[in-house]
């Protein structure tokens, strides 16, 4: 992935100075040129091509949290107690 990067703004960067050296070009013309050809694209790539780096990662930290939960508690179910009635019951007077 590196040496698309790297071969990516090489030519952005000839793209660049060709710009600025050109007798009609500015630098100016040549900085807009390295951004929008460069750049701009390059980052959204890069951020595209890192995605199933980043959906592993926060997987594992999830279930590291998960099982360092778990081993707190001691059960492998995360609960030790039996389940209480959803409704108190009702006390009458005597």
């Amino acid at each position: 992935m590196y040496i698309l990067v790297i071969g990516w703004l090489y030519v952005a960067l000839m793209m660049a100075v060709a710009e600025a050296t050109n007798a009609n070009g500015t630098v100016l013309g040549a900085i807009v040129t390295f951004l929008l050809y460069g750049v701009g694209p390059l980052s959204l790539v890069v951020y595209l091509m890192l995605e199933p780096a980043r959906r592993r990662r926060r997987n594992a930290a999830a279930q590291a949290e998960q099982a360092a939960h778990s081993a707190a508690l001691g059960q492998p179910d995360g609960g030790g107690e039996a389940a209480a009635d959803a409704v108190a019951p009702v006390r009458e007077k005597p």
